[in-house]
């Protein structure tokens, strides 16, 4: 018992101190993949609301026409989201 607190309750300190190192990475993991799963979720939600937000309206070329029109205002902004999703997984 000598050198090992609580009375070696816990076992030997390096090998309790690798594994809280190794639960600390799987948590910092799983943060990560939560925060890239709600960004990812947040550029769709963003695309999905802004073409709601359209009145569409005219022949099927000018109906084309607005959707390219709100795609190519809401898209960077979608591709931004994911692009640092992903990164904050790597």
């Amino acid at each position: 018992m000598e050198g090992s607190g609580f009375g070696g309750l816990f076992g030997d300190p390096d090998e309790l101190q690798r594994r809280l190192g190794e639960f600390a990475e799987q948590m910092q993991g799983a943060q990560r993949l939560a925060w890239a799963d709600n960004a990812i979720k947040l550029a769709v939600d963003l695309t999905v609301a802004a073409m709601n937000r359209v009145n569409i309206q005219g022949t099927t070329e000018q109906q084309a026409e607005q959707l390219r029109t709100v795609m190519a205002h809401i898209f960077p902004d979608a591709v931004t989201l994911v692009r640092e999703a992903r990164e904050g997984l790597q």
